[in-house]
């Protein structure tokens, strides 16, 4: 259910939740404020992510590595990167302290994944946090940490877990390799269309559909509630570009498979070439 509500969050980052700017900005904060997640300042990050799809070079989440930067990582960023049940915990430390070979924090005003003209819009999000922060803290000392942990706690790592367990292979896994590019060979287009769909049995009604992973990327202003209408839509158009998702059980368990295989493979790209 944080998932869920993280999600609606993303719809306000993205514009697709309303029309109107600061009912998105009121609503975003609201969401993820509750969930600990710098509204802004994820929503300026994710932003560069799906202007950047697809781009070795340029993208923000989930970035295979050129071959010269993972030759370089120590056995503990290593571990952390590519095995479970490590990278499952990674979004607390993205957010922190963005991904091996990039620099910058999503809490940090002056961090470089800003322009100077979003300093505010990062300081406004931390302050819009920091009640969030408060609150647990004065509950964890009135009823005790232990209560705290039970039911905001454990909920927070599940959804910490399945966060980047999606994320992950909305990007990686696909039993086809999926193309990553560089320089000229790179368009909105293509980088779109290396995004897999994938289906989470009886969790895609309460994740409002953000398994319809290919028509988001293509199109982000579109709601959630169309997602599953517009793919229907688009299947014909885009074609054998179109990876149809296998589908899951009542519990989506392979998808755990998916995950240890790529881990096991999938480490970096060559320094060179486009394609």
């Amino acid at each position: 259910m944080f998932w869920a509500v993280f999600v609606l969050g993303h719809d306000c980052g993205h514009g697709s939740f309303s029309d109107n700017a600061i009912l998105n900005s009121v609503v975003g904060h609201i969401l993820h404020s509750s969930i600990l997640v710098p509204y802004h300042g994820w929503r300026i990050s994710h932003r560069t992510h799906h202007q950047n799809h697809g781009n070795v070079e340029k993208d923000e989440s989930w970035v295979p590595l050129p071959e010269n930067i993972y030759k370089k990582l120590d056995t503990s960023t290593r571990l952390l990167r590519f095995t479970v049940p490590f990278l499952l915990f990674a979004i607390p430390m993205y957010l922190w302290f963005r991904s091996p070979g990039k620099e910058g924090s999503h809490f940090n005003p002056y961090s470089n994944l800003f322009s100077p003209q979003e300093r505010k819009l990062v300081m406004i999000s931390n302050a819009c946090l920091s009640p969030m922060v408060i609150i647990l803290a004065y509950v964890s000392f009135t009823v005790g940490p232990s209560h705290v942990f039970k039911l905001y706690g454990i909920p927070y790592l599940i959804f910490v877990i399945w966060l980047d367990l999606l994320t992950y292979l909305h990007h990686h896994g696909h039993e086809h390799k999926l193309p990553w590019y560089r320089g000229k060979e790179w368009s909105y287009l293509r980088g779109g269309l290396t995004t897999v769909d994938l289906d989470y049995g009886l969790f895609n009604n309460i994740h409002h559909d953000i398994g319809t992973h290919v028509i988001h990327h293509l199109f982000p202003q579109i709601p959630h509630y169309h997602l599953v209408e517009a793919t229907k839509a688009a299947k014909p158009v885009i074609g054998n570009f179109y990876r149809e998702p296998k589908k899951s059980g009542a519990v989506p368990f392979n998808l755990i498979n998916n995950l240890i295989t790529s881990l096991g493979q999938d480490h970096y790209v060559s320094n060179s070439g486009d394609i």
